[in-house]
């Protein structure tokens, strides 16, 4: 099987869309249903102009969505699994999703609304701030512990998947950045619980820290390519 030139570093093993993939596709176009600025058509400009407002957090909450299908799509496309682990897991993850839809659309429209606008349709009180952030930290753990595991899974049935070299090195840097980004969310959560009110802010801005994240597993999945081919281009002893 070659590999797909949309993955160089997977052979796609997954074939038609199944009904779990049709199932995870219809959970993820609902949550962004419950993202979209407003189910009525505004009546007033009033309404019009408030519903604009929403457009940025929106945009960002929906570009972060396309992200988490993003990495579904590919882990379903690269390891064709359907088995009862998978379906745990894929369902867990999928559940977090639904929770995770509200307290992301809350936490950007105030704070962009706050920061762009200088009026906010949302509200929260300065002692709350530090609950929201532990909410949306306790999501961004759980949806890549999520991903972690499945790609564990995935690496348990290697030898079943007939994975090489170089899709068993991936799959356990995709098990270090998914880990990676679960830690940042459970440590986001933590420093808003241990930090001072007027520091509390810092555990939002610890999210900066995944671009290091991603950065850091791109170099290091570079490294592995070049290791591999390095090895192909090798000829066999004798």
């Amino acid at each position: 099987m070659a590999r797909d030139r949309n993955d160089r570093d997977f052979r796609w093993r997954g074939g038609a869309v199944s009904r779990l993939e049709g199932f995870s596709d219809a959970v993820f176009g609902f949550s962004l249903t419950l993202l979209v600025v407003s189910l009525e058509v505004p009546r007033t400009f009033d309404e019009l102009a408030g519903a604009m407002r929403q457009l940025i957090a929106f945009g960002i909450c929906f570009v972060l969505f396309i992200g988490l299908w993003e990495r579904h799509y590919r882990f379903f496309r690269r390891f064709g699994l359907e088995d009862g682990t998978t379906l745990i897991l894929n369902g867990a993850l999928l559940f977090v999703v639904l929770c995770y839809v509200y307290p992301l659309k809350f936490l950007f429209t105030l704070f962009i609304e706050g920061i762009v606008f200088g009026r906010q349709t949302v509200s929260i009180e300065m002692e709350q701030t530090s609950q929201l952030f532990v909410i949306y930290g306790a999501g961004v753990a759980a949806v890549f512990l999520c991903y972690a595991l499945l790609y564990l899974h995935a690496h348990r049935l290697r030898d079943e998947l007939e994975l090489d070299d170089l899709e068993r090195a991936v799959t356990r840097a995709e098990i270090s950045r998914n880990l990676a980004m679960s830690a940042l969310g459970g440590v986001s959560a933590l420093l808003a619980v241990l930090l001072p009110m007027k520091l509390v802010g810092l555990a939002g801005y610890s999210y900066g820290l995944v671009g290091a994240i991603e950065t850091w597993h791109g170099r290091r999945v570079g490294r592995l390519r070049k290791r591999h081919a390095r090895g192909a281009e090798t000829p066999p002893a004798g």
